[in-house]
């Protein structure tokens, strides 16, 4: 009688340490909303605002299946593991002091320093099959209408200097279009007729949500992912002693 007594208190003791338990798990997974419960994954909530990807405080709209995909191959292909160079730091960390200062004076956002690194990996003397040139891949039209001589014997789109002047001034005009700077982006490399024509289509403002061509519906995110692995190089697999130097320009 005595251990039938002592067996009966044991099961209830487990059942109760186990419904106990169940309890914990259902606090620390799940938030509890009406009778409804819903799985929360920790890896979907960031920590802080910091830690969301953005562009010239645009932020990209995690959590769609093909936005999310677009990131994480442009992640992928600017990681050290594909590149296996570390020029990409060692060229910002040659030019943002001279671009930084430039886009600041035309409040142009900071971001906009890595559409060279996207474009030509500031790599001199590189001219596109439709005529492009210079780092910030000025075509001849454009980069006269901004005040930079292009000829049989001067082409000014090679002076990182003067041609960043003319790309702020291109982009301030942009934005005073689309009062977007990821519209400003993706006008920047397909042009403003054409974003305009897709914009006007499409009846849809937002360039994540733009059916665009191939080249310009990536090229926010490849913008995106260069700022990150720049800013965060060693979680990308890059080995930089100093990487706060390729922050920020600091004038004297």
């Amino acid at each position: 009688m005595i251990k039938k007594s002592v067996v009966t208190c044991g099961l209830m003791l487990i059942v109760c340490l186990g419904i106990k338990m169940l309890g914990y798990s259902y606090s620390t997974d799940h938030v509890r909303t009406g009778n409804v419960v819903t799985e929360v994954k920790v890896e979907d909530v960031p920590k802080k605002e910091e830690s969301l990807f953005s562009f010239a405080d645009e932020i990209v709209p995690l959590g769609d299946e093909k936005i999310e995909r677009k990131l994480k191959r442009a992640l992928r292909a600017n990681s050290f593991s594909k590149r296996q160079t570390l020029k990409l730091h060692y060229r910002a960390h040659q030019f943002f002091p001279i671009i930084e200062p430039i886009l600041a004076e035309y409040g142009i956002p900071e971001d906009f320093k890595y559409i060279p690194l996207v474009e030509t990996e500031f790599r001199h003397g590189l001219t596109s099959k439709k005529g492009a040139s210079g780092v910030w891949q000025f075509m001849p039209q454009t980069a006269r209408m901004y005040g930079l001589k292009v000829n049989s014997e001067v082409d000014q789109r090679h002076n990182v200097r003067l041609a960043t002047v003319a790309a702020a001034k291109y982009l301030r005009d942009l934005y005073s279009i689309f009062n977007s700077w990821t519209l400003v982006a993706a006008a920047y490399n397909v042009g403003e007729g054409s974003l305009k024509k897709s914009i006007y289509s499409q009846k849809e403002d937002n360039y994540f949500h733009l059916k665009l061509n191939r080249e310009t519906g990536i090229y926010v995110y490849s913008l995106v992912s260069m700022k990150e692995v720049i800013e965060n190089p060693t979680k990308y697999g890059y080995k930089i002693s100093q990487p706060r130097k390729l922050m920020a320009y600091q004038p004297n």
